[in-house]
């Protein structure tokens, strides 16, 4: 038997019995479409996180007071002796490969302004911090280079901020009330959007000695290192420890690379993708009985044709084949059909929720298909040996 007859028969097979054929093509169709659409939504997740936090760069440090927990987080600057503060901020400013020290406390407050109030996010921030997370002034200038502990009374307002309290007036020079303290408006900031829900053009930005007192505390939240692009990271975090240690007589503080919050999402986002794939999975295996059921079904109903094709001398891996081709015929077009389901279905979501990131990377589609074919070949396995192990007097007196 020639291969061109052994694909006529197969896909002969597949054709007379439509409805069975598709019934069985549809549980694969629907585990495809359900891998797709899910590891879409999960890969888009992914690259919209990473994005957010790359958008500071990947050469950034956090230091934030008090020792990690059990669970991985610091306690915070009211579970530490000695909570961080300017002079820490300076000394580590001194550290190899450090280009920008600062030190940042944030609140909420209300903020009045051009007879106008609303309750918003304040940074108590330094000059460098547009510096160090890559931020950028639209209007006027960023805080001066002042004293931090004796700086002046400037504020710099988000870009939402600035829409709200002054409109489309100029709003230098303007003087405003932060939590009852006077504040001159030194500049606006260009948009900068939102980051996992926090929105970073509603928010104000002050010196971090006022926020203190504004805030009433007498350490500081964090301090934020930036260091130069190829810098050894493991030398920088050393220095850290060194000079923080020998200040504080103990590590009483938490240090967190850009990169390791980066890794550290990246293995979550990546495990939920497993876990999404795995329920795409269940629906794969219900596919891959359906097609064992339905080859298992043809090989007693076509037993003397197989007889037949015996005895006219096909040989036994070419009867296993033609049943392993109409295994993966079916399994072929679930896939392809459950590819486009979900890919369509992607692009709906997309268009339904415009704000839900997905992407639909090649490297998935080409997976899908070939995870649906093997399925296809390794359920007709047993059906084809099966198939291909009759004898062709015994299956010819079966009719």
């Amino acid at each position: 038997m020639r291969f061109s007859d052994i694909v006529k028969l197969t896909v002969g097979s597949v054709v007379a019995q439509r409805t069975r054929a598709y019934l069985t093509a549809t549980g694969i169709a629907i585990g495809i479409a359900a891998v797709v659409l899910l590891t879409s939504i999960g890969e888009g997740v992914q690259r919209y996180v990473l994005e957010e936090f790359s958008q500071f760069g990947t050469n950034v440090i956090a230091i934030n007071p008090g020792k990690k927990t059990t669970f991985g987080a610091p306690i915070g600057a009211f579970g530490t002796v000695r909570p961080l503060s300017f002079d820490d901020a300076e000394a580590l400013r001194r550290i190899p490969y450090v280009t920008s020290s600062v030190a940042v406390m944030q609140g909420n407050a209300s903020v009045e302004g051009n007879g106008r109030q609303r309750r918003a996010v304040v940074i108590g921030v330094g000059h460098e911090f547009i510096k160090t997370f890559r931020f950028q002034v639209a209007l006027g200038e960023f805080l001066p280079d002042d004293d931090p502990r004796a700086a002046r009374a400037y504020a710099v307002l988000g870009a939402k901020m600035r829409d709200e309290l002054f409109a489309n007036t100029n709003p230098l020079g303007a003087r405003i009330r932060i939590g009852g303290d006077r504040y001159v408006v030194v500049g606006t900031m260009q948009a900068k959007g939102t980051m996992l829900g926090f929105d970073l053009d509603d928010t104000v930005y002050i010196p971090t000695a006022r926020a203190l007192e504004l805030f009433n505390r007498e350490g500081v939240q964090e301090i934020d290192i930036l260091y130069a692009e190829g810098a050894p990271v493991d030398e920088v975090v050393a220095g850290i420890k060194r000079i923080l240690i020998a200040r504080h007589g103990g590590e009483d503080f938490t240090i967190t690379t850009q990169q390791q919050m980066l890794d550290v999402l990246g293995d979550v986002l990546g495990v939920l993708k497993v876990a999404v794939g795995a329920l795409g999975g269940i629906s794969l295996l219900v596919g891959a009985v359906g097609i064992f059921t339905i080859l298992t079904i043809a090989v007693k109903e076509r037993t003397a044709e197989i007889g037949l094709l015996r005895a006219l001398g096909v040989r036994r891996a070419q009867i296993r084949n033609l049943f392993l081709g109409e295994g993966l015929v079916l399994a072929a077009a679930g896939g392809a059909a459950g590819f486009a389901i979900g890919a369509g279905g992607a692009q709906l979501l997309r268009v339904a929720v415009p704000a839900l990131p997905i992407h639909t990377p090649l490297s998935y589609v080409l997976l899908a298909e070939g995870i649906a074919v093997v399925i296809g070949l390794i359920a007709g396995v047993l059906p084809a040996h099966n198939a291909s192990g009759l004898e062709p007097v015994e299956a010819l007196r079966s009719e």
